[in-house]
């Protein structure tokens, strides 16, 4: 049986601050293959090079990644400040139809990080630009200094829902992750549904109610070491399992694949 098609929507980079690529880290596939079963597929996320429809017609599901580049504000009606950071609006142009089409077409999708950002300012929500500025919220960024297994070391919990679709998923209502994000999620999009949070309070797990098909988003970055780690292994299986749901033209939801 073939496994089915994973497109990963990545970021503009530079090599060299000077040969522009279209990158996705290393891990993000490696848990696509490893954990989900899926033919990891990097996607140059421009509509100069491809359609929303384009990609819906050649792939089963979408991985939307993390990256340092930010959803552009003017995409939730504020202007940009230097708060706001770095943008790819060419991923913006993509990322953001792509989420509303796959949620009304039931196509299953898993957002990490600014991938979990665009899923709320793709539904209408808006985002902090900096979370540790809030009163009462930790800096969520990632460490500056040390190691890649001390960047992605587990930092804070995260509570769901008691009996949600999270909560059923993992198993436990709480689980320890790692955090490496600036912003995150100031009000909630039409339909999404927060399902999990950290201790301060801040968004870390969201679906999208009603939705036909798999639609879940988490703050933290799941990719890291998925195969070996209990939160994230069985996140990436039950994409997997709902990709292959949609390989054979049926439609899992989230609940269906807990």
């Amino acid at each position: 049986m073939a496994r089915p098609v994973i497109g990963i929507i990545c970021n503009h980079y530079l090599i060299n601050d000077e040969y522009p690529v279209h990158a996705g880290g290393t891990m993000n596939s490696d848990a696509i293959s490893a954990v989900s079963g899926c033919i990891p597929m990097i996607v140059p996320s421009d509509p100069d090079f491809v359609t929303v429809n384009d990609l819906m017609d050649a792939c089963d599901g979408f991985l939307l990644t993390g990256g340092r580049p930010n959803v552009h504000p003017e995409e939730y009606g504020e202007d940009a400040t230097e708060a706001h950071g770095d943008f790819d609006r060419a991923r913006d142009a993509i990322a953001l139809p792509l989420v509303r089409a796959c949620v009304e077409r039931g196509q299953p999708f898993l957002g990490i990080c600014r991938g979990f950002q665009e899923v709320n300012v793709a539904m209408g929500g808006s985002l902090h630009p900096e979370i540790r500025d809030l009163p009462g919220r930790m800096n969520h960024r990632m460490p500056p200094d040390g190691t890649l297994e001390e960047k992605f070391e587990n930092r804070h919990t995260v509570s769901f829902t008691d009996g949600g679709v999270f909560h059923r998923l993992m198993g436990a209502q709480e689980v320890v992750t790692n955090t490496l994000h600036g912003q995150g999620i100031k009000q909630a999009g039409a339909r999404v549904v927060v399902d999990g949070v950290a201790p301060d309070g801040t968004p870390e797990a969201i679906f999208i109610k009603d939705a036909p098909g798999f639609t879940l988003a988490v703050q933290w970055h799941p990719e890291y070491q998925a195969a070996q780690d209990p939160v994230s292994r069985p996140l990436f299986a039950a994409f997997g399992r709902a990709a292959q749901a949609w390989a054979d033209g049926r439609r899992l939801t989230p609940a269906q694949v807990a």
